[in-house]
This record gives structure tokens, sequence and C-alpha cells, in this order.
């Protein structure tokens, strides 16, 4: 079976594929102290609560946080007896290479949305992820990653206006019963969540008038069903995308003899 790693700023997640579905998704934080043997410990807990039997053979990484990656390949090698497969490194294949500036390092969570959003909806996309970053990936119709947009991710907002602004207070992220806020907190929610669902809106038909095609606007991370409630911004929502893309960059290397 494959283990799917997806280690981005905030969390980590591990996905057990057995080559048609996911048998489980597991979520943890990202701490670059951690050890293998603690990746393993808490694995191993959780897969046994779920009752799966997963013989992992083989591992896949895609990780913004370099440091976090040499403990997952040691968990990889230790307890899983393979050479992990990790996205961005010159060995890991891509179904399509990514046409950006030369030089540019394009990171391996955006290089892995390219590659789940166009094997399920082709190309001529844009992808949101409200990730850390709310990043936004412009898919060609040959599936490449040729750009995009990078803004501040909404937690990150939150926590930026609580530190500088002594007054106010932490709040979740909500849509808010109006507009115009009666107090503190509706104000502050409403700020956020009608000033997001405006940057995605401008920014994708932005990103359409300059790309001067027809194109898709596909919603991944925790946060895309929240705002798809305050307008039409999304024609599909993924939640497993990255996941998706893993899987996807797996079975291209495997096809092509690169593990």
């Amino acid at each position: 079976m494959l283990l799917a790693i997806d280690c981005g700023n905030t969390n980590t997640v591990f996905s057990i594929w057995d080559g048609t579905r996911f048998l489980c998704t597991l979520r943890t934080s990202t701490e670059h102290q951690r050890t293998a043997d603690q990746y393993y410990v808490w694995f191993s807990t959780l897969i046994e609560h779920h009752g799966i039997d997963a013989r992992i053979d083989t591992v896949i990484i895609s990780s913004t946080v370099p440091r976090v990656v040499f403990n997952l390949r040691v968990l990889s090698d230790r307890y899983f007896d393979c050479r992990p497969l990790v996205v961005g490194k010159p060995d890991c294949l891509l179904p399509h290479a990514p046409r950006v500036d030369e030089g540019t390092q394009v990171g391996p969570d955006r290089l892995v949305n390219t590659a789940g959003a166009f094997d399920r909806h082709g190309g001529d996309l844009v992808v949101v992820d409200f990730g850390t970053a709310t990043t936004f990936d412009v898919v060609a119709s040959d599936g490449a990653y040729v750009g995009g947009v990078i803004a501040p991710g909404v937690n990150l907002s939150l926590e930026a206006l609580h530190a500088a602004a002594a007054a106010l207070p932490h709040v979740d992220v909500t849509k808010p019963q109006s507009v115009i806020g009666t107090n503190t907190v509706a104000c502050m929610q409403s700020g956020v969540f009608w000033g997001y669902v405006g940057l995605v809106r401008g920014i994708t038909q932005r990103i359409r008038d300059e790309y001067d095609k027809p194109m898709q606007i596909i919603g991944t991370g925790g946060l895309a069903s929240l705002f798809a409630q305050g307008d039409v911004l999304f024609d599909t929502i993924e939640d497993d995308l990255t996941m998706h893309g893993l899987t996807v960059i797996h079975a291209y290397n495997k096809e092509n003899g690169a593990i």
C-alpha cells in the first residue's frame, strides 16, 4: 500500500491508499523536532484504532517545510523499508513540467495540486488552496503549472490583526449574519470573511481576463467550503485534491520506471 504524506506549514497529513481508495486520513501538527520514532508511534496507534491492517511498502512525500523531510525519510526507511519519493526532488518525475521563469522553484504543494486537478478536471484551471497561505495555481490546457498568486492565509491574517492591535480579540472564521457588524467580533468576522470572498473573486476574475480563455475554478483546503457560502466562487470543491495529486504523481513515476 501507498502512504501519501503532505507536510504543510501548519499541519501534516498522512493518507493510506490501497490503489482504489483512501483507507484513512490522519492529521498532526507540523513540528520539525518530531523524530521518525515519534511519527511511527503516533501513526501505528491511530491505524490500529481504526482497525486497519496497512502493509505500507511505498511512500510519497510533499513538504513545504524542508527540515521535516529528513525524519520522514528515516520513517520510511526504518519502518516501511522503502526509499520515499519526494515531490520537487530531481528523481521525482512530474506528469507535466512547470513552465515558469528559469531558476524558479515551485512549491511541492502547488505541483501536487496541479497534478491532481488536471487528472480530475483537465486543463485551463485555477486551483485556489486555503492553507497557511492562500494560493492560486494556474493549470494550462496541457496540465502544466504556469504560475499563480500567493496571498496571506486567512488564519495568518487574523493572527496578524490580533498581534498588531492589542484591543482586538482572537475570533473564529465564520460567515457573519450581516456585512455590517454591531460589535467588535462581528466586525472582524465580516472583514475577514467578506474580504477573502472579494479577494478570491477579484483575483480569479483577473486571472481569467489575463489568460483570455474559459477557466474552471477549483477550491481546496479546509476553508474552501466555508467561503463558498459567501458567493459562487468555485465550479468545484475538492477536499482531497492534494492527496489525490500525490497518488497521481506516484503512479506516473511507477509507470515510467522511476520507482
